[in-house]
């Protein structure tokens, strides 16, 4: 079934509400209808692939780009969507098994096959799939796309069933109606944006800029490029922040010279790092082509002789005097690009149909909600409620004790494969 607007005809009874688009929602899509769950009412604002589609084309991958295929191919659904797969991927059966034959039917993806299996890619690539599957799960039987929010879901305690009431969103192209549904399971896959904090003292009103236009080259190319002498100051030394830093030398390097910036961090880099089967610093280290440049221009060791120190200062400082740094070094800045991680975005307003609040506590190893039941132990079941994502992620503790927090296309199906049996 294609994206509806008119709801008049829609079921107001389905077996799982999954409110989100991006990787995660395309995720947990294709595993419920594995498991033969369905209906299911999928909502998002637009279905246009999360962040990943809309802001981060331009990002380079950690992810290798087989391990993109792989995601692709995860489960029967995607596998239909897919059609001919000449190679298969570790979850692939052998063909016919699930239904699908390859015979003389277009392999939908070749421009990921085309890649180094063993590199990473340009996140378009990632794109383009997850908007092929998204497509191809809208037109799935047993899926209703909503283009819309979910603003409330009130629990029955006695059924243990949500009902959800979704609005149209007004930025949509085609906005549903409002109506509400009930459901056994709410999924949540609602996603992050990048964390943005008032700065303290005499550097408050330094302009921001946005994190996502720093991410892409033709963005911050097209906002600095007509502008006089800049000064951007970044803040951080994550991913993000290293490939921002990246972003704005080449700019400064090629076509605006009169560039400078200012890169604040309060501790050195730190690297992904192969060890015998598993890898450290999995989730919070610099990969791929990234890790490489910072390696080569950004070590102490480094630094003075590569040609980024003609643009950038680097400035370092303890944790706990971020004020008192500001306040010394940021003066002077026309921008300032805040690369400190990511928040959860608003989630749907939670109550008991007797009109009490519900404050839902995340469960990272089940993918389950916990929440104050007014019972006699501290937390209870939420029930019927799950989230997948980046605001929903998997802790993970690795071999030598390290806590992190999975995020990325293939852990969210590896996550979602283990935990979504257990959504009843």
């Amino acid at each position: 079934m294609a994206t509806v607007s008119d709801t008049s005809n829609l079921n107001t009874e389905y077996e799982a509400v999954v409110v989100g688009a991006g990787p995660a929602g395309v995720t947990c899509v294709g595993n419920l209808l594995e498991r033969k769950v369905a209906p299911i009412l999928w909502v998002d604002h637009d279905f246009n692939g999360g962040r990943v589609n809309s802001k981060y084309r331009e990002v380079p991958s950690n992810t290798k780009a087989a391990l993109f295929i792989d995601f692709a191919t995860a489960v029967a659904p995607f596998r239909k969507i897919v059609s001919g797969t000449p190679s298969r991927s570790r979850w692939e059966e052998p063909s016919g098994s699930d239904g699908v034959s390859t015979d003389d039917k277009p392999d939908k993806l070749q421009s990921l096959r085309q890649l180094d299996p063993q590199k990473g890619c340009e996140l378009s690539y990632a794109a383009d799939m997850i908007m092929m599957l998204t497509e191809g799960l809208k037109k799935t039987p047993g899926v209703t796309a909503v283009r819309g929010n979910v603003s409330d879901a009130q629990l029955f305690g006695l059924t243990e069933q949500w009902n959800v009431n979704v609005q149209g969103h007004k930025k949509s192209a085609d906005p549903a109606e409002a109506f509400s549904a009930t459901t056994e399971r709410l999924i949540l896959c609602t996603g992050s944006s990048p964390t943005d904090t008032p700065l303290p003292g005499n550097t408050k009103d330094i302009p921001h800029f946005d994190l996502d236009d720093a991410l892409s080259p033709s963005k911050m190319s097209a906002r600095l490029s007509g502008l006089g002498p800049t000064t951007i100051s970044v803040i951080g030394a994550s991913h993000s922040a290293i490939l921002v830093l990246r972003n704005l030398y080449n700019l400064a390097s090629s076509i605006k010279p009169d560039l400078k910036i200012r890169w604040l961090t309060r501790h050195e880099l730190r690297y992904a790092e192969f060890m015998n089967g598993w890898i450290l610093r999995d989730n919070t280290g610099l990969k791929g082509e990234v890790a490489v440049w910072a390696k080569e221009h950004l070590e102490p060791e480094n630094f003075k002789k590569s040609d980024v120190s003609k643009y950038i200062d680097a400035i370092t400082y303890e944790k706990g005097k971020d004020e008192a740094t500001f306040e010394k070094h940021l003066p002077g800045s026309d921008f300032v690009v805040q690369a400190i991680g990511y928040q959860r975005n608003a989630t749907p307003t939670l109550t008991t149909t007797d009109g009490k609040s519900i404050t839902p506590y995340y469960n990272h190893k089940t993918g389950g909600f916990e929440y104050d039941s007014g019972s006699k132990t501290d937390r209870t079941k939420l029930p019927g409620m799950y989230g997948a994502g980046i605001a929903w992620p998997e802790r993970v503790t690795d071999p030598h004790g390290n806590v992190e927090y999975a995020v990325g296309f293939f852990k969210f199906m590896k996550y979602i494969k283990r935990v979504s049996p257990e959504w009843n």
